[in-house]
């Protein structure tokens, strides 16, 4: 194998990668203390907004694959250094994104109960998940304009703004939580609404702190307003092109992280609250790959942009070696953490035994993902090849990974260790077509005009 030896590459990666990785810890680190805060208000609190995050996440899911489109097109022609057309990308992106956040919040407003008891037939956990949800909704548009202004950002390489964005969120997320969850400085102890309504108040912060950037100290994208009449009817086609398996893969993708808590929702409270715990703790960690896959995504379209092919396939053959270095080290950071992140939950005993053998299955598993999210969406769907990636999902997760975990679960009646084993398998073993695909196979596609 031959490794570059390019060191502005290793400058560039390292220099994308450990601003996503803080960013995305800090952004995920709200969310373990909203985790924490709750669950030290009441369990049926910490469920239902659980419950309620599944519906987030899925939203998040389908704005983030809108979000990886705007890097995969837009780092193309950034590549080219055509910025009028990263602009025109930028409006084709927040013309989707609000037309989804639209849906979300009219599904989240008039059947609340119904999309709940998706997740659980509890019903404290329901009436918690209510009141979250009654307030929550207010941050589809909000989060769907900062989560696709910030991709089109990074397209052009600026993605320090992410970290400053994230820092902002977390720093008015816990002050309003301590303050709105149990009653501080005069406020009434609001419980699961009180962690909404800081939620709110972040979540417009940060778009705050985003639009202050791109006014007044942006100097690549420099989007406005006007930019708007950039608008192509050509491009948003191709966009659309682009977008939709990407949105697919990303969408199905929440589904599947969403029925993995309707399966374990069925069986007890315990397991419910354990996955919270491991989830968390295990989202934060895996931030490492996750930034891995962001900074290879942009490297990868900007190479492929400028038509550096061999080039190309060098960059791509570093980054595998890059990306099992980081699995290594995550996984023996998760196995070290475990055991003080579990202990400052005030969960039953049950559910922290739960918990402490859901990382430890997660131990493993992050191994995979962090080789095979960087390869498949990093490398080959930063390249230009989303269908593929799409088609892999479909298979490993639809056709194998949920109906055997279903299985586990209902039928088989297996543990609720062996079901997180079973919905977590994809994570090893779609690191075998990823490598043959990027290492074999042809995933270079140039999407520009």
């Amino acid at each position: 194998m031959i490794l570059t030896k390019e060191k502005s590459f290793y400058r560039n990666f390292f220099s994308l990668w450990y601003v996503l990785v803080l960013n995305n810890v800090i952004l995920l680190g709200v969310n373990l203390v909203d985790n924490i805060m709750l669950g030290n208000f009441s369990e049926a609190a910490l469920s239902g907004a659980t419950a309620c995050n599944q519906i987030q996440f899925i939203f998040s899911q389908f704005i983030l694959g809108v979000g990886s489109a705007t890097v995969m097109l837009g780092s193309q022609y950034w590549g080219q250094k055509n910025c009028e057309k990263v602009k025109s990308v930028t409006v084709c992106a927040l013309i989707v994104g609000m037309i989804l956040s639209a849906v979300m919040f009219l599904l989240a407003a008039f059947f609340p109960e119904g999309i709940l008891r998706i997740f659980t037939d509890s019903e404290p956990i329901i009436e918690e998940g209510v009141k979250y949800l009654r307030i929550i909704k207010y941050t589809y548009p909000v989060f769907a304009l900062t989560n696709l202004l910030l991709p089109a950002l990074r397209s052009v390489e600026s993605v320090k703004i992410g970290f400053w964005v994230s820092v902002t969120a977390l720093v008015i997320n816990v002050s309003l939580n301590y303050v709105f969850i149990f009653g501080h400085f005069g406020f009434p102890a609001m419980g699961s609404e009180g962690a909404a309504l800081a939620t709110l108040a972040a979540r417009m912060a940060e778009l705050a702190v985003v639009i202050l950037f791109m006014v007044f100290a942006d100097k690549k994208l420099s989007f406005k307003l006007r930019d708007f009449k950039l608008f192509e009817g050509s491009l948003f086609r191709r966009f659309l092109r682009s977008c939709l398996p990407v949105m697919i893969t990303d969408g199905l993708f929440g589904f599947s992280t969403a029925l993995q808590t309707v399966i374990l929702g069925h069986m007890d409270a315990a397991a419910i609250s354990a996955n919270s715990v491991a989830s968390t703790l295990f989202q934060v960690l895996k931030v490492a790959a996750v930034g891995s896959a962001g900074a290879a995504s942009v490297i990868i379209g900007r190479s492929v942009g400028e038509g550096k092919r061999e080039e190309t396939k060098e960059y791509a053959r570093t980054l595998q070696v890059i990306f099992v270095g980081v699995g290594l080290l995550t996984s023996a950071f998760l196995f070290f953490l475990k055991d003080p992140i579990i202990g400052m939950y005030e969960i039953s005993p049950e559910a922290k035994s739960l918990a402490n053998q859901f990382l430890l299955v997660l131990c493993v598993t992050c191994i995979g993902t962090s080789y095979q999210m960087p390869v498949n969406v990093g490398i080959v769907r930063g390249g230009g090849d989303a269908k593929f990636i799409m088609r892999l999902d479909i298979i490993s997760i639809w056709c194998i990974v949920l109906p055997a975990s279903f299985l586990a679960a209902f039928w088989l009646k297996w543990p609720p260790v062996w079901v997180i084993a079973c919905l977590n398998a994809d994570q090893i073993f779609k690191a075998v077509p990823g490598f043959i695909k990027v290492n074999f196979g042809h995933w270079m596609k140039k999407l520009t005009d």
